[in-house]
């Protein structure tokens, strides 16, 4: 388990202007969301925090490799991930959550804890539909994979099908077809 403090921010000795923060986000990171939907995870993560007078600008860039299970085949693979997501900070007498961008602290407040911002970015950026790059291609070899082509219709059954046509409806596409 990672320490409590890891993820947060505190704001109130910094300098105005810009400053960066960078963390290496692997498969603990997760545990306290206990979110599990992925094999390992390896995303650099950059925080860029713009201080002004009243209020703060951050910015959180998600770049890495999740290893996750393909939809199709079950079959592992690494998933690119990138993703920029926003967050503007500003003061006020309540603490205010309602907009997705925009949070309220209030104002004896001096710290952030970043980790609920952090998780979003990652997983936002996961594919609905996850694909392994093979199936899209038709490189990957899967037993999953060929039991659905052996299920998958034929085409030679749909000739059939219009060679059995009764002779009647044949007369009657001459008929059109004048």
């Amino acid at each position: 388990m990672e320490e409590k403090n890891t993820y947060t921010i505190k704001f109130v000795g910094l300098k105005e202007g810009k400053h960066q923060f960078e963390y290496q986000i692997t498969d603990q990171f997760f545990d306290f969301f206990e979110y599990d939907d992925f094999n390992k995870a390896d995303v650099k993560l950059n925080i860029g925090l713009n201080k002004k007078a009243n209020m703060l600008e951050f910015t959180f860039e998600a770049d890495g490799i999740m290893n996750l299970d393909c939809d199709v085949s079950t079959e592992p693979y690494d998933q690119e991930i990138q993703n920029n997501i926003k967050l503007v900070v500003k003061f006020g007498d309540d603490y205010n959550d309602d907009h997705e961008e925009i949070l309220i602290l209030p104002w004896s407040e001096y710290e952030l804890d970043v980790k609920q911002y952090i998780y979003e970015a990652i997983v936002l950026a996961i594919p609905q539909k996850r694909m392994h790059p093979g199936v899209e291609d038709g490189t990957l070899d899967s037993e999953i994979l060929d039991k659905l082509e052996d299920y998958q219709p034929k085409a030679e059954d749909d000739n059939k099908d219009e060679e059995k046509i009764d002779p009647r409806w044949e007369d009657l596409k001459k008929l059109l077809n004048e």
